[in-house]
């Protein structure tokens, strides 16, 4: 199911960068993307998603530094610790809250 879905929003996509349909058809397929957008059933699968996303990246993270233990620099590994929740403005390097 997820792979059928990937591929349909990947020809969706496709299909509206590519097509040379007009104004008109552009509309209405960008329609119909908002109405599936805010349907509860897609809804509901985009969080689990994202749920599933971040208890990978929990894992991930937990191998990571079991493997890695002590052998990070401290600076790196403080630059990775500050920059998880955002607090360092001045930091040029990690996620972004914009």
């Amino acid at each position: 199911m997820r792979y059928r879905l990937t591929f349909i929003t990947g020809a969706l996509v496709g299909f509206v960068l590519g097509a040379r349909a007009g104004r008109e058809r552009y509309e209405q397929i960008a329609a119909t993307a908002r109405k599936v957008a805010q349907n509860p059933a897609v809804r509901n699968t985009a969080e689990s998603a994202v749920q599933q996303g971040r208890s990978a990246a929990g894992k991930a993270k937990d191998t990571v530094t079991s493997k890695v233990g002590d052998k990070m620099p401290d600076a790196l590994a403080g630059k990775m610790r500050s920059g998880r929740n955002g607090n360092t403005p001045d930091s040029d390097w990690g996620p972004s809250n914009t």
